[in-house]
């Protein structure tokens, strides 16, 4: 009996560490192609929900989950004409999610395979990854 008891309160204490450990900030931006949009969530709960565009005919946006690699308040693409990347999440090699002043083309694809947002809410996600960490951020893109 005692070592029933024993195992029971082992098991009992592993659990609350567990659960201890997914009580820190997290922070998800699910980016969906096909709807061009990306839910940012929050502790579980979506706290916001954005048009986005993802890669036009001819280029790539690719799927998987990541976490932010480098963060830049603003950055130049040197592969595209010195374009301005303002508020740059980057996350897969030269892939970030970042701002944009092409707003007309959000919810649909536009990019050369990054994933743009309103530069308001790119400046907004930023924030968001800077005060909970990289290491607390998944940032996930499906079809």
């Amino acid at each position: 009996m005692k070592k029933a008891v024993l195992v029971a309160a082992a098991l009992l204490a592993s659990t609350f560490s567990f659960a201890g450990e997914g009580m820190a900030d997290s922070l998800v931006a699910r980016i969906n192609i096909s709807k061009q949009t990306m839910q940012v969530i929050r502790h579980g709960q979506v706290i916001h929900t954005w048009r986005v565009s993802t890669a036009r005919k001819g280029y790539v946006t690719p799927t998987g989950s990541w976490r932010p690699k480098r963060m830049h308040k603003m950055w130049h693409s040197r592969k595209y004409d010195m374009s301005p990347m303002p508020y740059s999440v980057f996350y897969h090699g030269g892939y970030a999610i970042h701002g944009t002043n092409a707003v007309s083309r959000l919810g649909t694809p536009a990019s050369h395979g990054c994933v743009r947002l309103d530069t308001r809410n790119a400046a907004k996600f930023y924030a968001l990854v800077s005060r909970i960490g990289p290491g607390n951020t998944r940032i996930v893109v499906e079809r």
